[in-house]
């Protein structure tokens, strides 16, 4: 068999840049700092010149981000935050941890982005006056349309959940940047990841700025003295170096995710099995290619989905399932009145939607196997 072809690899992406992380965390060490100090500075700064905003603040993680910038909402009990029935579950974990009440719209069918229709009719409906707050998600890359969602929404604070998506550039501007604040994950497996956790939330509001810089170190702004409650959710020294390291590489990083997911669209294609979603009916549906998307993943959909993926693994061929179960059907809301709603297009998507193998380092030979397995498979 050929050699294995991973769905992602952070080995291939470590071994160039090996010499320079050594250098960069040997730095850190000689340095005797390493938790906010010059590294997480130096970071913030040039994170918030590369998406053009007033404010970065570094954080231990995306989910830390999502978590800080609700709480720094104000929001708690009493309050609705309404986001994405189809996202990873960090997106409605740090809802529920905020304390606010978690609610959930379905998915635009052709994009799996939260459909502004259904924003629209959950603020019609008997909780729409308590959202205090909306989560759009960029998921797999694909940049939310916010000011559509904002024109369904006016005055609601929006929150953008940018995990999957840093580099993706609108015509408005940076996702993550398009509305009250956005959340980065610096997650290792994302765009720009890190060897570790990490997260960023940026904002142009002064206020939030402050109150986030404050609640990542447990409410102070001065040592020793609590304005407010919160927890340590610091990035630590050696994963800003890092981080640094990387930032400059992105652009081309992003580049060639497009480039790969052109090869496969143009090679899956060419069998009539497939058609692009929203443009044609077919047994696969392939990702639209936006001039936006930096496709973190490249995720078709298919009713065969779990025959598909055995079928590439026994092809030497890695792939993952994001996500196999929506958000109100996940075991922890089972008691809850979400475990009892229907989001028809967010459970239809968990049971079709399958990621191929993409990474920058992926060889167009690698593109071509996954391509020829997939056309195998169909016409098997």
């Amino acid at each position: 068999m050929s050699d294995f072809i991973p769905q992602f690899s952070l080995a291939r992406q470590f071994a160039p840049l090996r010499s320079a992380i050594e250098a960069a965390t040997q730095r850190v060490f000689a340095s005797g700092q390493v938790v906010l100090g010059p590294e997480t500075a130096a970071l913030e700064r040039e994170l918030a010149q590369y998406l053009g905003v007033p404010y970065a603040m570094a954080c231990a993680s995306g989910t830390d981000a999502l978590h800080l910038a609700l709480r720094s909402l104000g929001l708690g009990p009493g309050d609705v935050v309404l986001t994405s029935a189809f996202t990873f579950f960090a997106t409605a974990g740090a809802v529920l941890l905020s304390g606010a009440e978690l609610a959930l719209a379905d998915i635009d069918p052709t994009s799996m982005l939260l459909a502004p229709e259904a924003v629209q009719a959950f603020l019609r409906g008997p909780q729409g006056k308590r959202v205090r707050a909306i989560i759009p998600v960029h998921l797999y890359g694909r940049a939310v349309d916010v000011s559509e969602l904002r024109r369904h929404a006016p005055g609601i604070p929006m929150i953008e959940d940018t995990a999957q998506a840093f580099g993706a550039c609108t015509p408005a501007g940076f996702a993550g940047t398009l509305a009250d604040m956005g959340c980065y994950s610096f997650y290792p497996t994302k765009n720009l990841g890190a060897l570790g956790e990490g997260g960023l939330v940026v904002t142009g509001n002064a206020e939030f700025a402050e109150q986030l810089r404050m609640r990542r170190v447990h409410g102070s702004r001065q040592r020793y003295v609590h304005e407010h409650i919160g927890w340590n959710a610091r990035l630590d020294e050696v994963q800003a170096a890092i981080l640094r390291l990387k930032l400059p590489q992105v652009q081309n990083w992003n580049q060639r995710r497009r480039t790969i997911a052109e090869r496969y669209q143009q090679g899956l294609l060419r069998g009539s099995f497939a058609a692009i979603a929203g443009q044609g009916d077919a047994p696969v549906l392939l990702p639209a290619i936006t001039p936006e998307h930096v496709f973190h993943q490249y995720v078709l959909r298919t009713r065969r989905r779990d025959a598909l993926r055995e079928h590439l693994k026994s092809a030497g061929i890695g792939s993952e399932v994001y996500y196999p179960i929506p958000v109100h059907l996940q075991p922890v809301l089972a008691d809850t009145a979400l475990a009892r709603q229907t989001f028809p297009h967010a459970e239809q998507a968990a049971n079709e939607v399958l990621a191929l193998p993409m990474f920058p380092e992926l060889g167009d030979d690698e593109v071509e196997r996954v391509v020829a397995a997939v056309h195998s498979f169909f016409a098997g």
